[in-house]
This record gives structure tokens, sequence and C-alpha cells, in this order.
């Protein structure tokens, strides 16, 4: 045969086969001779293997069915060869584009070749020694996220000050549906925000989240296994999926949502240069309308949009969206207190928990509506939050015994408990409850009065704070030496309560006593 070829060009043979050129099509699209092309065609015929088939085997297997030794000999394509060694040297230069130079050859060639079979012979010439390997996304494998680098603004209507705002970009690869919005920072609070905004735009999760080593994301990075927020790690459990940030130094991880963050300069920012914003709900409203619209735009080689491609291919793969929507989670460290409770300073509160962990360090996650204790990573409370500053919450399968007898007491308790004694008894607690300002140092009195009628009975106990209610001296101490020293049953504790009068001299007495009679 007049030439040989090697099995690039036999594979450029077949695909354009298998794109219905016919052999003269073929032999003018690739600068080789029609009786070549019709050689190999009859070559491919006799060989067994399918055009298909044929185009899925490996360089080697094609050379071993189709040995070559020389490869396309014409002038024309030596006039390419020799316009390529200035194109090369050009290489890094800065600004260097190969439609450029395309451009170039084109005025000067005497019949050029297509940009397609221009940038095919420079390939296969220049091979690259260093390989890059082209990422295949799988539907519904992950997401990639970022912050686009530069920032919009809202006015403040009443001083006219520009708010720079930050812009949140997420990307299914697969389909390259896009989800765009403003956000107030890129602080941990706004991007899970903006995470789960985003999944419930998809409608569904993927199995990975992607991000850049944010600081709100990542608390260390690492080229291989970087620690990641709680926050954040606690938000992808809620949603059934992993984080997996972006490698250091490799640029190929997330350059799908760079490109992502450059069309939505073209297709978003740049619409928006001359509109004003009073908020940030104005500013997404319109993103959103720009966004519908981007994703609606057909592919030029893909005769489908982000949002076709979406709906008929990747939309089936995602995971559904669990039945509740995340809350942000914030922490605290406290330790469970002798009382059997852990402080909880946002609310300046007190949550129960289980007395066995009395003493123990305790870590509390909570979220608007729950506080959690956690012991270890064991939850061992649950409470619902309660705003109210103060508040002691408690659940009373936490506390012992004792501490459950405890947490009864309130003024109604010890007055049904002193009223089974007497009423004098209720009188007195009435009066030593009522008389401080801090309850529980009146339960503590309260409680010492009533627990001496198991060593001196009701009766006496009943004496002792009728007494001490006539004395006006109704305190713990007074009551408990009234029944010590057995003054409940003797008259001469009237006399006592004389004494504690003022002194009238004898001849005040007399005269008194002359007036009466």
């Amino acid at each position: 045969m007049a030439n040989t070829l090697d099995p690039m060009d036999l594979k450029q043979i077949i695909s354009l086969h298998l794109d219905g050129f016919s052999n003269r099509k073929i032999g003018a699209t690739l600068g080789i001779s029609r009786n070549t092309v019709n050689t190999y065609m009859r070559l491919f015929k006799a060989s067994g293997p399918s055009p298909k088939e044929l185009l899925h085997l490996d360089n080697a297997s094609l050379e071993k069915l189709f040995p070559s030794h020389t490869t396309i000999d014409n002038p024309r394509y030596e006039e390419l060869m020799l316009y390529f060694e200035g194109v090369n040297k050009a290489r890094n230069h800065p600004g260097f584009t190969f439609l450029y130079h395309y451009q170039e050859y084109v005025g000067q060639a005497k019949d050029p070749y297509g940009y397609t079979q221009f940038m095919e012979h420079y390939r296969r010439k220049y091979a690259k020694v260093k390989g890059s390997m082209k990422l295949e996304h799988d539907p519904g494998n992950e997401v990639f996220i970022d912050y686009a680098g530069k920032k919009l603004q809202i006015i403040d209507k009443e001083t006219g000050e520009l708010t720079p705002v930050d812009v949140f970009v997420a990307i299914l690869p697969n389909s390259q549906y896009t989800y765009v919005e403003a956000c107030k920072s890129q602080k941990r609070e706004d991007l899970i925000t903006c995470c789960c905004n985003a999944l419930h735009f998809y409608g569904g999760v993927p199995k990975a989240i992607v991000s850049d080593n944010l600081k709100s994301a990542v608390t260390r990075a690492s080229r291989y296994e970087a620690d990641i927020n709680r926050s954040f790690k606690d938000f992808a459990r809620h949603y059934d999926c992993v984080i997996n940030p972006a490698r250091g130094y490799a640029p190929q991880d997330k350059a799908l949502v760079e490109n992502a963050v450059n069309l939505a300069y073209q297709r978003i920012y740049y619409p928006l240069r001359e509109m004003s914003f009073f908020s940030l709900e104005d500013l997404n409203r319109e993103i959103k309308r720009l966004l519908e619209r981007y994703n609606d735009l057909l592919f030029s080689r893909k005769e489908a949009s982000r949002r076709e491609l979406f709906q008929s291919v990747e939309r089936e793969y995602l995971k559904p969206l669990p039945e509740t929507v995340y809350e942000l989670k914030g922490y605290r460290r406290a330790k469970v207190q002798k009382i059997g409770y852990v402080y909880f300073s946002p609310d300046k509160s007190y949550y129960s928990a289980p007395y066995r962990y009395i003493g123990k360090e305790t870590t509390i996650h909570y979220t608007s509506s729950v506080v959690e204790v956690y012991y270890y990573h064991q939850r061992i409370a649950l409470h619902q939050r309660n705003p109210s500053k103060g508040s002691y919450n408690t659940n009373k399968d936490h506390l012992s015994s004792t501490h459950k007898y405890y947490s009864d007491w309130s003024p109604e308790f010890f007055k049904k408990k002193a009223a089974i004694h007497g009423k004098h008894v209720l009188g007195c607690i009435e009066k030593i409850i009522t008389a401080v300002d801090y309850p529980e140092i009146g339960y503590k009195r309260a409680m010492g009065v009533i627990q001496l009628h198991k060593s001196y009975g009701s009766q006496r106990l009943d004496d002792a704070c009728k007494r001490a209610l006539q004395a006006d001296a109704v305190t713990y101490l007074r009551i408990k030496n009234i029944l010590k020293n057995n003054l409940d049953k003797s008259s001469l504790f009237y006399q006592d309560l004389e004494e504690d009068k003022p002194h009238i001299p004898e001849h005040d007495n007399l005269r008194g006593a002359s007036a009466y009679q």
C-alpha cells in the first residue's frame, strides 16, 4: 500500500467512518489519500472485529493487527510540522493561545487543516511526558462547593453604606447543575445554611460534599486526611453524606467548581452590575431568576441544558432528603455539679444529668430547640431548651431518691407537711418561708422545724410553735430551745416572756394598783 498509518491515524479513520463520513471526505479531512483510506477500510472489514470494537482496542493491539512503519507523507503535512516548531518555542510565553497561531497558520498555508486536525497533529507530535488524569464524575456521587473570590454588595437604605456579601456556589459535576446564593459571610453558620439550601435546591443528597479548605469547614487542612469542623461533620451526618475536602496543591480536585465560579461571573455578576439591592433577600431573588436562565442554557456539544441533564440522569442517583431540616449546633463544656445539674452559660440556666455523673466533665450540644448532654460521646441527657434565664430544668429520672425528694420542695409542700402536726406548726412554717428572699434557705429552716417532731412528738412541737408565735420568736433555733428546755410544758415560759418586757418601777406598780382599786 502507498502509506501505512500509525494506530492514532487508524482510530481517526474509524471514528470518522462511524460518524458517517465517506472515504473521500475522511481522506480530505485527515490529509490522507483516498486510496489509502479505501485500503484500510477493506482491511478493517477483513480483520473480524466491528469498527466499534476496533475503536476500543488499545494502540498496542491495533498495531499488531495493522503494523505501521511510516506516517502521512505529503507536502501539506510537512508544512504543518515545520510551522509547529515555531509554535512549540512560543508555548510558555504569557498570553499564548493555540487559536492565535492557528489563525496565523491559516493565513500563510496553501491548504490549511481545520482547527480540530491542527490540534490533533500538534498533540501527537508533542505528547506530554507527564500525564494528567481526566476526572470522570459519576452521577449523584458528589457536589462541589466554594465561595466566589469577588463579592457582591447591598446598600443600607438609611445611610447609603455599601455592605459586601459573599457568594456561595455549588455544582453537581456530572450534569453541572449549579446553585448560587449570596450570604453575609463565610462563617460556619452561613456555610452550613448555604449547603442546606443547596441540597434542598437539588431535592436530594449526593454521597459526598467536596469543599475547598475553607476555615469554616476544615479545622486543619491536609493533603490526605483533613480535620473537619465538628458542626460541618454533624451536618453531614444529619444528611447521610461525607465531607471530602479538596487536596491542597491538587487543582484538578476543584477545577470544576472554579469554572462554575467563572461562569457565575459571566451569567450572574455581569447582568447585576448596574442594579442596586437593599437586602440580601432582594439580591437572592434576582440571583435565582438569573440562575434559572443559566441552568436552562444548552451545552454546545450535548444538545441539552444543565437542568435537562440533571432531571434525566443525575436526580435519580441522589439520596432522599431527611424528614427534618438540619439545625445548627453549638457546643459548651460543663461539669455536673453536686446538685446534679450542668450550667448552660448561653441562657445562664441549669439542666439535670443522671446523678451518677456528678463531678464528671461533659459536653453540651445545643440548638435553638434542644439541649443535649454528652459524656465521652455518649448522650446522657436530652432536654427541650428553656430560654428563661436562671431556670432549673429537671428530668426526675436523673435524680437519686434524695434528690427526687428535694426536687418536690415548694411552699405548698411544706405547708402540707406542717399541717399534719398542728395549726401552730403551720403558722410558724408560713412565717419562716415568707421571711427570706431566697426560697431554698427558707425551705431548709422549715424542714428543720418539721423534723423536730421525730424527737419530741407532734403535740409538743405544736405547743412550742404556739409559744414561739406568741413571743414573735419564730426561728428554728428558738423553737428547738423551747423543746430542749421543756419550756413548752412550763408556765414559767410566760414569766420568761414577761421578763423580756421593759421593767416598770415598783411605786409605779402601786400607783397603778391603787388607781385600779
